[in-house]
C-alpha cells in the first residue's frame, strides 16, 4: 500500500477504519525529511497491518489544531478513527514498528 496524502477535507475518511499512522509534517522540517524514508520502509514491511497517511501542517492547519500538533514531526496512531498513541520527533523504524504492533 502506498503512503496517502491527506488534507483537512479527507483526513477523517482516511483514518476512519483500521490502523492508520498519521504523519504530521512540513516541507521545511529537517526531522520530517529524515523520517520520510523510514515511513516508506515501514509501509513496505507493515502494509498489511497499518495504513500510513501524511498531512502537511502548513496546508492543513485545521486538522493539526484538532489533534494538538505543536511540534513536527508528530505521528499519531489511529485505530478505527480514534487516536490511540502519539510520538513526537524523529523515531527509528524499530520504534515505529513496535508502536504499530502494540495496537495491531
Amino acid at each position: 500500500m502506498a503512503i496517502v496524502k491527506a488534507t483537512d477535507q479527507n483526513f477523517s475518511d482516511e483514518t476512519t477504519s483500521g490502523l492508520v499512522l498519521a504523519d504530521f509534517w512540513a516541507p521545511w522540517c529537517g526531522p520530517c525529511k529524515m523520517i520520510a524514508p523510514v515511513l516508506e520502509e515501514l509501509d513496505a514491511e507493515l502494509a498489511d497491518k497499518v495504513k500510513i497517511v501524511k498531512i502537511d501542517v502548513d496546508e492543513n492547519q485545521e486538522t493539526a489544531g484538532k489533534y494538538g500538533v505543536m511540534s513536527i514531526p508528530t505521528l499519531i496512531l489511529f485505530k478505527d478513527g480514534e487516536p490511540v498513541d502519539k510520538v513526537i520527533g524523529f523515531q527509528p523504524k524499530e520504534a515505529l514498528a513496535e508502536l504499530v504492533n502494540k495496537h495491531a
